[in-house]
């Protein structure tokens, strides 16, 4: 990774199911935005299209896990912010692209090998470079307002436009291979940023 070497940057490896018991974690995350005033804040990744919607998720799907995992990290966030005073930021955060991803991170056409798209390509999504996201970021940390909000980019597409786009655009030869869905796979994730800019920290 290019941070290697900064000395601000530390590297762990760790199992999530076991505890992690250093420094780091017990001031940083329990005590250090309550105790000093830092503004704490919490991303996941965005499903629901607008941020009033509460959820409606398969609880025995292979997905289920993730997304209550989601669920429950701004349920106690918020319980946090209300309880302790501490304050909170909270963003979901939608598909994100940009340099330095993982060559293996779906990018197949990269490696000549065929696109694969899942189920009929017809399930949309939409895609933010990360510049644009980590002014999202900023902002929203700068403002006054808890969220959550939706960091994304409303512009919406397939996934069999995309990998025409990207065979056209890459390699004209390259072969479109359709496999079967996953289970509970979102038909559509498109983000509506209108709150955001209602709070007009997030602009037009």
């Amino acid at each position: 990774m290019h941070h290697f070497g900064n000395p601000n940057f530390e590297l762990i490896r760790h199992d999530v199911v076991e505890p992690i018991l250093i420094e780091t974690i017990k001031t940083n995350v329990v005590g250090l935005a309550k105790r000093v005033g830092a503004r704490f804040l919490l991303e996941v990744y965005g499903d629901p299209q607008v941020e009033t919607y509460w959820g409606n998720v398969n609880p025995i799907g292979v997905r289920s896990c993730y997304d209550e995992g989601k669920r429950t990290a701004e349920t106690l966030a918020m319980d946090y912010h209300r309880g302790a005073n501490v304050e909170v930021r909270i963003a979901r955060i939608f598909n994100t692209y940009g340099p330095r991803m993982c060559i293996d991170d779906a990018r197949v056409a990269l490696r000549k090998e065929p696109l694969t798209v899942y189920g009929d390509g017809k399930q949309t999504r939409s895609f933010q470079f990360v510049s644009d996201l980590v002014e999202g970021l900023m902002r929203l940390m700068e403002g006054e307002h808890v969220g959550p909000f939706n960091l994304g980019n409303p512009g919406e597409f397939t996934m069999l436009e995309l990998a025409k786009v990207l065979q056209e655009t890459i390699d004209p030869n390259a072969k479109i291979e359709f496999r079967p869905n996953t289970e509970d796979d979102p038909h559509k994730r498109k983000p509506d940023i209108t709150k955001g800019q209602r709070a007009s920290w997030l602009g037009t």
